[in-house]
This record gives C-alpha cells, structure tokens and sequence, in this order.
C-alpha cells in the first residue's frame, strides 16, 4: 500500500504527492518545517513543536493557514490513514506559489505538507559504541544574518558542514559560532558531561531550542543531575568526560571521539546512558 502525504487538506498517494515548481520553499527556501515522533501511536511533544512552528513562522512573518489544533487533527488522520503506531513526521509550511522574484508578497497563499515515514539517523551500533565527529570549518548562521532559533527550510548552512563530515568519514559534524563558540551539530544539539555536570551551549550560542535537548535539561532536573545552560569552547570538547548529541530523529547518541581525540575512555559515559534511558522510558510509558 502506498504512503499517504497531507497536502492542503488533501490526502495523496506518496507518487502522486507534487507542489508547484513556482513554490517559494523550492525556488528559495523560503518556509519552515517540524520533525516530530510518534511513540505507541503517541505524538510526543507535539505542543512544544507546534509552539515553534509558529514560532518560526512569526519570525519570518508567515501565516500559517490552519489553527494548531487542525494541524494537530490532520497530522493523526495522517499517521492513522498509514497505519503507523511509531514513525517519524516531517510538517512543512512554505511561503506558497509565487513568480520568479524573492517578494513573498506575490505569493498567495501559503502551503502545508504533511510527511509520515520511517526514519534512520545512525546505525543501532552507534548508540550502542558512541560515534565519531569532527568541529567544522563552516561557522554556524549569525544569529542577526538568519536565526538559528527559526527552523526554516533554507539549510544549506547545515548541509555544508555535514559535507564535510562525510568528506572526513564521520556522520555528524559540531559546528562552531562567530565567537568560536560551540553552537550544534548539524541536526543535533550537543551536550557535554565533566566532573559530573552536564553542559549545553545557551540559545545566544546560536543554536535551535531543540525540543529534546528541552525533553533532556527536564530530565536532568529529575534525576538531580547537575545541568548548565552556558557558552562551551573547543578546548571543553576535547577535556570532557562525556559527549553526547540529541535530536528528534537521532533521539540520544553518545559521541566519543572529537576531531580524532578520544572523549573520556571512548566509551559512552554513564551519565549518558542514565539520560538515555530515561529518556527512553518516557518515550515508552508517556
């Protein structure tokens, strides 16, 4: 049976599912998007992501043409009409069809897309043994040029550093900020764990509020595990004990080895796996 994709209110076959070549999210990237998960036929966090879709959409003064709620309403009819009980969902909103011009006010009316699938970020032995990553030489988005905060649909920026992570053989890449600060990965946000404290770099760091890093800072007040919000430089990646990454498709991979330097024993660290499992017990039990 084909997959299903929502289109404006529409269910299409995945073959059959087209936007206009005149679209402003092709022709300039000009949109943003959600990725989100369904757990046991649960959409998790589904009200923090639909926070910052429309979040997103205000920063770039798009209107969304549906109420969170009908977009709530149409993402389970979707997951329903593919009979999915856990998946993977991408929402795409774009500017809309418009002319061969960058004003998004000749566009007339914004697009949605919804997308149910599987997905794969890393392979299983990557959670299981921690994965290799280099720092990138491409400098993250200033923050006053294109925020990081807005998940649009322009990631070229992204893209460029994750070529050079596959260029030097490794699957993800920690990308840097103007200052020289960490800011995040390519699609993940970054965490480092020394002497016991778990850090993250802040929002001014450039980086995108992701919902599980959000889901993984809860956690950590839970389980009384000490967690800080500041800016992180090179030199703490290299010294620390720990390294993980986190995201709604790669949920939580320990990272052990930075730039071909082995992070605390190259093994995946026990603060690690204690949030990882919480975080999967919550995945589980809702």
């Amino acid at each position: 049976m084909s997959l299903k994709v929502w289109i404006d209110g529409k269910l299409h076959d995945k073959e059959d599912a087209r936007i206009s070549v005149y679209d402003h999210g092709l022709l300039y990237g000009d949109g943003v998007f959600e990725g989100l998960r369904v757990y046991h036929g649960r959409v998790f966090e589904l009200h923090a992501h639909m926070r910052r879709l429309f979040d997103s959409a205000n920063a770039i003064r798009l209107s969304i043409p549906y109420t969170a709620e009908q977009l709530r309403t149409a993402i389970e009819e979707t997951v329903r009409v593919n009979s999915f009980t856990d998946c993977y969902i991408r929402l795409v909103v774009t500017r809309g069809v418009g002319y061969l011009g960058l004003n998004p006010n000749k566009c007339a009316k914004p697009s949605v897309i919804i997308i149910t699938d599987t997905i794969e970020m890393y392979p299983q032995e990557m959670y299981e043994k921690g994965m290799s990553t280099i720092t990138a030489s491409v400098i993250r988005n200033h923050p006053n040029a294109l925020s990081p905060r807005i998940k649009s649909l322009n990631y070229l920026n992204n893209i460029l550093a994750k070529i050079e992570a596959a260029d030097a053989g490794v699957p993800e890449a920690i990308m840097l900020n103007g200052e020289g600060n960490v800011s995040e990965c390519t699609a993940d946000n970054i965490f480092l764990v020394r002497d016991g404290i778990v850090t993250t770099p802040a929002t001014h760091d450039g980086i995108l509020e992701g919902i599980t890093r959000r889901v993984i800072i809860r956690l950590c007040h839970n389980l009384s595990i000490p967690i800080s919000e500041r800016s992180v430089q090179r030199h703490d990646l290299y010294i620390a004990d720990e390294c993980f990454v986190t995201g709604t498709g790669a949920e939580v991979v320990p990272v052990t080895k930075i730039d071909g330097r082995p992070i605390g024993n190259a093994q995946p660290g026990p603060i690690t796996r204690k949030l990882s499992e919480a975080f999967h017990r919550l995945v589980r039990e809702g």
